[in-house]
Order: C-alpha cells, then sequence, then structure tokens
C-alpha cells in the first residue's frame, strides 16, 4: 500500500456556527412597569425608551383632559379653570398697572409676574383664534368645547416645554450620578412622568403647576451640574411664577450657602450668587415696572400673600386641619396668634433637612432635601391647599433616579397612592371620580404596590394599613352610613384628613431618616491611634 503523500490537500473541517441564544430572562426590578420596558433593555432599542414614553404620558394627560374641570357649569365662581382663563381676558384687555387691582372679588390675580405674563403670552393667542373667550367682562363664566380644548392644550405645551425637558435632564444627570443603568433610568422616567397626581390636577382640575416645578427642576439640574448661577436665575423663575415654590427656597438657600463656606470659605461665589438672585428678580419685575409704575411691586406682593384668609380655606391634611377636630383653632384663637404659631412650627419643621444640606452640600441630597423641606411646610405652614402636596410629591418621587431598590420604590409609591387620597374631596367635587379610580390603581399596579411592602415591619404595617384604611373609607363613603351626611356633612373629608395627615407624617419622617442615612455615607470615620 502506498503511504499517502507528503503535502497533499487536506480539506479544512468547518466549526459549527454558534447560535446566538435569545434570553427570555425577567427584569431584574419586580414590578409591572420595568416590565414594560424591559423589550426595549438593549442598546439597538435604548433610542426609543424617550419617545415611547412621551408618546405614552401625552396620551394619559389628554385622555384626562377629556373629563371636566374645576368649576365646569357650576356657577356663580366656576373654579380654577375660569380663574386661569379670567387671567388672560386681564392681561390682554387692561394695562399693566390694572393686573393686581382689577375687580379682586372676581379671581383677581393672586400670582407672581411670571404667571401674568404666561397668561397673557396665552391670551393672545387665544384671542387670535376666538376673541370671544377672553372679551372683557362678557366671557365670564364661559364653558365653551373649543375654550376648554384650547386651554387643555396650552397645559400640555406647557408642561412639554419646562417640566418633561427638566424631568429629562435630570434622570439622564442624577442617574449617570448614581450609575444607573440606561435601562434602570428609562424605568426611573417612566414613573416620574406617569406620576398621577400632577397629572390629574394639571390636566383634569386644571392648572399650570407643572411650570413651577419644572422651573425648579431646571434649577436643579443646572445644581447637579455645577452651574449654580443659572440655577439661581431658574429658581428665581419658579418664585416668580407661583409663590409655592418657596417650599424650596429654605433647603436651595442652606445648599448654596453651603457650596460657599465648606471646604473654604468663597465670599465672591456668595456675592456672585446674591447678585444673580437680584438681578433676576429685577428682569422679571421690570415689565411690570415699566408699564405699570413702582406701586405695582406692593399690590402684587399683598395679592401673592394673602395673611387675611386665615390659617386654611378648605379641609387639607396637614397639621392644622388634622388637630382641629381637637382644639378649635381659629375659634380659640386670633389669626396673629395663629400665623406665629405657623410660623414656628414651620420653621421648626425644615431646619433639619436645611442644617443637612449646608454641612453637607452633596448634589445627591438634593431631591432627599428638597422633598423634607416641602413636606415640613405642607404639614405645619399658613395656607395650604389640597394640592400643595404636589411641592413634596415631586422631589420625592425624583428619588427614583437615584435609586430603585424594592424599598424605596415601595415606600415612594405609597406615597403617590396617598396623595391621590388626600385629594379625594377635591377631585371628587370637580366630578373627576373616573379619572381618579382610574389613575390611582393604574399607578398602584404599575409600581408594584399590592407585591411589594417595605422591609422593615413597621413600614409593612403603615402600607397595609393605610391601605385597608383608603379602601373602606372609599366603600362606606359610597354604600353605607349615607344618613349622617345630613348632620355630619364633612364626615367623609373629616376621615380623609386624619388618614392622610397620619400617613403624611409618617412620609416625612421616613424622608428625614433618608435623608440623614445618606448623608452620613461617604464620610471618612477617624482612625484609631
Amino acid at each position: 500500500m502506498s503511504s499517502p503523500q507528503q503535502g497533499a490537500y487536506k480539506p479544512r473541517m468547518k466549526k459549527p456556527k454558534a447560535t446566538r441564544s435569545v434570553s427570555f430572562s425577567l427584569p431584574a426590578l419586580p414590578f409591572p412597569l420595568a416590565s414594560f420596558l424591559h423589550p426595549l433593555r438593549s442598546a439597538s432599542s435604548q433610542w426609543l425608551v424617550l419617545p415611547v414614553l412621551l408618546m405614552v404620558s401625552i396620551l394619559f394627560r389628554w385622555a384626562v383632559g377629556l373629563g371636566p374641570y374645576s368649576g365646569m357649569a357650576a356657577p356663580p365662581m366656576h373654579g380654577d379653570f375660569e380663574a386661569q382663563r379670567h387671567w388672560m381676558e386681564v392681561t390682554t384687555n387692561l394695562p399693566a398697572k390694572e393686573w393686581y387691582w382689577h375687580d379682586l372679588e372676581w379671581w383677581g390675580l393672586d400670582y407672581p409676574p411670571l404667571t401674568a405674563y404666561h397668561s397673557w403670552l396665552l391670551g393672545v393667542i387665544g384671542g387670535m383664534i376666538n376673541p370671544d373667550w377672553f372679551a372683557l367682562f362678557e366671557s365670564r363664566g364661559l364653558d365653551d368645547v373649543a375654550l376648554k380644548t384650547f386651554m387643555r392644550a396650552t397645559a400640555l405645551a406647557s408642561e412639554l416645554l419646562t417640566y418633561v425637558p427638566a424631568v429629562v435632564i435630570f434622570v439622564r444627570v442624577f442617574g449617570r450620578q448614581a450609575d444607573l443603568s440606561k435601562y434602570d433610568k428609562g424605568v426611573a422616567l417612566a414613573a416620574i412622568l406617569m406620576q398621577p397626581a400632577l397629572m390629574i390636577i394639571d390636566h383634569g382640575h386644571f392648572q399650570y403647576n407643572s411650570v413651577m416645578l419644572g422651573f425648579t427642576l431646571f434649577a436643579v439640574d443646572c445644581f447637579i451640574t455645577d452651574h449654580i448661577y443659572w440655577g439661581s436665575f431658574f429658581f428665581v423663575l419658579s418664585l416668580s411664577f407661583k409663590q409655592m415654590a418657596l417650599y424650596y427656597a429654605p433647603v436651595i438657600f442652606a445648599y448654596l450657602l453651603g457650596l460657599c463656606v465648606h471646604p473654604n470659605i468663597n465670599i465672591p461665589r456668595l456675592v456672585l450668587l446674591g447678585a444673580t438672585v437680584i438681578v433676576s428678580f429685577g428682569l422679571v419685575f421690570a415689565p411690570l415696572v415699566f408699564f405699570g409704575g413702582k406701586e405695582q411691586i406692593a399690590q402684587c406682593l399683598f395679592r401673592v400673600f394673602p395673611f387675611a384668609r386665615g390659617l386654611w380655606e378648605d379641609k387639607v391634611a396637614n397639621f392644622w386641619c388634622a388637630a382641629n377636630i381637637l382644639v378649635k383653632f381659629r375659634e380659640r384663637f386670633d389669626s396673629g396668634m395663629l400665623q406665629k404659631a405657623s410660623l414656628v412650627a414651620t420653621l421648626v419643621a425644615i431646619l433639619p433637612p436645611c442644617l443637612i444640606l449646608f454641612f453637607n452640600p452633596q448634589k445627591r441630597l438634593l431631591p432627599l432635601g428638597l422633598a423634607a423641606c416641602a413636606w415640613g411646610f405642607f404639614m405645619f405652614s399658613f395656607q395650604v391647599h389640597e394640592k400643595s402636596v404636589l411641592l413634596p410629591l415631586v422631589p420625592t418621587t425624583l428619588v427614583l433616579a437615584g435609586s430603585l431598590d424594592k424599598n424605596t420604590v415601595s415606600w415612594v409609591s405609597w406615597m403617590n397612592n396617598v396623595a391621590m387620597f388626600s385629594m379625594w374631596p377635591l377631585l371628587r367635587r370637580d366630578g373627576l371620580q373616573l379619572q381618579y379610580t382610574v389613575l390611582a390603581l393604574l399607578y398602584a399596579w404599575l409600581m408594584g404596590t399590592f407585591k411589594h411592602l417595605p422591609k422593615h415591619w413597621f413600614g409593612k404595617l403603615v402600607h397595609v394599613g393605610s391601605y385597608i384604611s383608603i379602601l373602606a373609607t372609599h366603600f362606606a363613603e359610597a354604600f353605607l352610613f349615607k344618613g349622617l351626611l345630613q348632620k355630619f356633612p364633612d364626615l367623609w373629608v373629616v376621615v380623609n384628613v386624619e388618614i392622610s395627615f397620619g400617613c403624611f407624617t409618617v412620609a416625612w419622617i421616613w424622608v428625614l431618616w433618608r435623608l440623614w442615612k445618606e448623608s452620613r455615607k461617604g464620610r471618612k470615620k477617624p482612625k484609631r491611634e
């Protein structure tokens, strides 16, 4: 037999191609909202996250807007919808010197100048479409379908131009600083944009809170990217749109002052910050003074801070209303005494977060610091409204951009659920029962409320107890004890206030504890010698 020749060609055996396995693993984040975004987790699909979230959030906002609004077909004074429309009527038909003086008994303008300018711009645009919408005196109490559509569109456009981009920037920057993955940041963004309380107030009840909140978030975006002077400018815009932004002012002041003191005293930075604030306020008030005169400043401030209205108007889930069933504050004490008591209580409540941010001016503490300060204001300050719960609720929800662990998600979603319940009397009066039910249940399900509870037994007890109380209250109000309403017409409102106040107290304490805990991280312990 002949041996094979050396160097003869031998065919090369091809290695079988490795089949690409398809992963069907479940998302690491155990709640339905994360599952919905799980198909978009790959790098090639990440660009779809933002457009999808924007389309869904716009769809839900417009769907909510199809329902009734505050004061719809409810003469003689109607409601907040009429107030916003009336300010467009006033600012487009009267000179600036009359804006804060005109017929104050009919929804007189009681917000800072930036709201007036915003109303003027929208009124001019609306007047081009239909001048009858804002005809002086003749348009009062107008309930027109086309007008409703226009007003709803202005609320949506205002939010898309301010709040939404500010939230997107915040989640991207803050999430990157917290080492969140792109997928996790997408989930956090969805949780913030789908927040039900802001959605139902601005697009159901009808207001422009998102503009104020958007300017505040733009300020925070600047702070966490080391643009503190631009941040100061944007926060002035927030204050100049709605005075409720004062809920954030002390802790922002403490944070900026801390940056000027730690690690070394920086006088030039302090002077520049002060100059930025003064110049920014000057720019905001300049048109009002130029066209209306210097006396407009005093009248504007008088209208913006209505101390004469008393401690509260409608029942709200803060300390004063909750304790009023035991101590009749307005009957036993005069208005001046109550103002001083409210001021002292508020200062005590906001002191801890301000001190923490002053001695630890860290970017990652800003959301918790804003939330803790705003909760203190909501619980104890003067002239609080049901809708004011949005101010502590928004920065509380922003915490999700830094952490999506089960415990944080359960607490944040619980606060959102309780906040919705606290506004139930207002929303029921507006005829928004359907919108309330759908949004509350949807958000609770998306965030895994019914499946995941806090780690600690006390948190589990609070969450389960509060949810049982909320469901029992709704059931009893709908089906039981209807005869009691003739004798006690505010029975269920008072029950709502007591339940919500108890929950908000726990929420405030949790935010303070979390802020303190986070402020201790990263501190080096002294070495033992």
